[in-house]
C-alpha cells in the first residue's frame, strides 16, 4: 500500500517504505516557492517579511497526484483542509482519472479537515494500521474513525498571510500585530480555521493551548507539535504536558513551507488525541 499526501502534512519522510508527498506552492508577483525539500523555509521567511506585495499559494496539479498515484495499486490519501484549498478535490479528480486506467486499483482519498500537525497523527496512525494488517476496506474505515478523535490547536503571533488570503478576518489580522499578543485557535469540525482568543506572550500561549487540549478530552495520548523557528515554545508546551501525563507520546516537528507560510515566525500548532 501507497500513502501520498501534499505538502501541508509537513513531513519530508515517514517511517514506511512506500511514502511520497506532493509539493504545494507559495506565489509573490516576483518569485514562486515550491514546497519541496529543495526549499529554504528560512529564506522564504526573511523574503516574505520584506515583501509589500501579494502572496498566495497553490495547491498541487491533477498531473501531479497522477505522478504520486503511478505504479500503485492500494492508495491511502491525505490532503489539506478542502475548506481551505483545492488540494483535496484535486487528489480526487487525480483518483478518478487513475482508475479508469487501472480498474482493479483501490484509492481512498481522505480530507483531513486540518493541516500540519494533525495530518501527521493521520499519518502516523496509517501506517500503524497497514503495518499491523487487515484489508484496505477495514484499514480505510478506522482511519476515518480515527480522524474523528483527533484535535488541533494553534497559536499564532501573526496573522497576514491568512488574512491576505482570505483565511480570517482582516480587522483581526492588523490588530494583531502588536504588543506581543498571539491568537489562539482551533481547526473547527467544518475544516475551518475558528480564533477563539489572545494571550500576551509565550508562556500563556503555552498554558491557553493545553488547557484547550484539556477541554478536547486530551489525557495523555499521542501528540504532535509543529513550529516555525519556535523549537522552544514547542518544547515548553511539550515539558507543560509531561509535567501532567509523564507517559505523553509527544513529537515536535518544524513545519514545512506550506504551513510555515501560514503559521508565520513564531506560530505553534499542536494536535491531539481525545476522549471525546
Amino acid at each position: 500500500m501507497r500513502i501520498v499526501a501534499d505538502s501541508s502534512c509537513d513531513l519530508y519522510t515517514l517511517d514506511y517504505p512506500d511514502f511520497q508527498t506532493v509539493p504545494l506552492k507559495i506565489y509573490t508577483d516576483e518569485r514562486s516557492f515550491t514546497d519541496d525539500t529543495s526549499l529554504n523555509i528560512k529564506d522564504m521567511l526573511d523574503y516574505l517579511a520584506g515583501y509589500r506585495g501579494r502572496s498566495y499559494t497553490s495547491c498541487p496539479s491533477v498531473e501531479d497526484w497522477l505522478n504520486a498515484y503511478e505504479g500503485a495499486e492500494e492508495i491511502f490519501v491525505s490532503t489539506v483542509t478542502s475548506s481551505l484549498s483545492g488540494s483535496y478535490n484535486s487528489a480526487m479528480t487525480a483518483a478518478g482519472i487513475y482508475q479508469e486506467d487501472h480498474p482493479e486499483a483501490k484509492i481512498s482519498v481522505i480530507d483531513s479537515l486540518s493541516t500540519g500537525a494533525e495530518e501527521i497523527m493521520l499519518l502516523y496512525k496509517l501506517k500503524e494500521l497497514i503495518s499491523a494488517g487487515g484489508s484496505f476496506e477495514s484499514i480505510d474505515q478506522s482511519i476515518r474513525d480515527y480522524l474523528k478523535s483527533t484535535r488541533l490547536f494553534f497559536s499564532f503571533f501573526s496573522l497576514h498571510n491568512l488574512a491576505q488570503n482570505g483565511r480570517v478576518n482582516k480587522a483581526a489580522a492588523a490588530a494583531l500585530c502588536v504588543l506581543n499578543i498571539s491568537v489562539t485557535g482551533t481547526a473547527s469540525e467544518a475544516g475551518k480555521i475558528s480564533v477563539t482568543g489572545k494571550a500576551r506572550g509565550e508562556r500563556k500561549s503555552v498554558k491557553t493551548l493545553f488547557q484547550d487540549m484539556q477541554k478536547a478530552g486530551y489525557s495523555g495520548g499521542r501528540a504532535v507539535i509543529t513550529h516555525v523557528e519556535n523549537e522552544e515554545m514547542a518544547i515548553s508546551l511539550r515539558n507543560t504536558i509531561r509535567e501532567n501525563y509523564p507517559e505523553a507520546d509527544i513529537h515536535i516537528l518544524p513545519a514545512r513551507g506550506l504551513c510555515s507560510y501560514y503559521m508565520e515566525r513564531r506560530g505553534v500548532v499542536v494536535s491531539c488525541e481525545t476522549q471525546n
